[in-house]
């Protein structure tokens, strides 16, 4: 029975359980990592899932290619629109955008404001001022064109406050 417990036996025992006991170690670690690893493939599983769910790629390549396809369409589409925004700024340039009207009695003898000065311009001050006045025997009417805001005819004190009128109003809308 000496023989079994000498020093080299138990240093060998002992050797062998330090091996044991370090591979324990090991494989219970190796198991932790396992399942962790487990946890992040099902994780990643559903978000692949999910991305893939209303899709008729059968791969995320497809998907990719799909949506890089769809953005150069949009992108395009997007050049059109600004394109042709583009040039509707430019015609509204032209278009009557700007409009001031005023109401007075051009004669003593006259009441009600029946006459009137209208200015209509657009969006570079040009367009027209028309002037109506009344009297108890007639009535009169006549236009001047405008150009940048002037006219190359004398203006009447309305016709000026008409246009003022006009291009304040449009300033006050624009900026609010």
């Amino acid at each position: 029975m000496e023989d079994v417990f000498n020093v080299d036996n138990v240093n060998v025992l002992y050797g062998i359980l330090l091996v044991l006991g370090i591979n324990i170690v090991l494989v219970i670690a190796l198991l932790i990592i396992e399942i962790s690893n487990r946890r992040k493939i099902n994780r990643l599983q559903d978000k692949y899932d999910r991305l893939m769910k209303n899709s008729d790629a059968d791969n995320i390549e497809n998907l990719i290619i799909n949506c890089l396809e769809k953005t150069e369409m949009i992108i395009e589409k997007n050049k059109e629109m600004e394109a042709h925004l583009n040039e509707l700024d430019r015609n509204i340039l032209n278009c009557i955008q700007k409009v001031g009207i005023i109401r007075y009695n051009a004669f003593d003898d006259v009441g009600s404001d029946l006459s009137y000065t209208l200015a209509m311009l657009d969006g570079n001050d040009n367009g027209a001022v028309i002037t109506s006045l009344y009297s108890r025997d007639s009535s009169i009417t006549y236009g001047k064109p405008i150009v940048g805001g002037k006219s190359k005819y004398p203006l009447t004190a309305e016709e000026i406050k008409a246009i003022n009128i006009a291009v304040k109003k449009h300033r006050e809308s624009y900026y609010v």
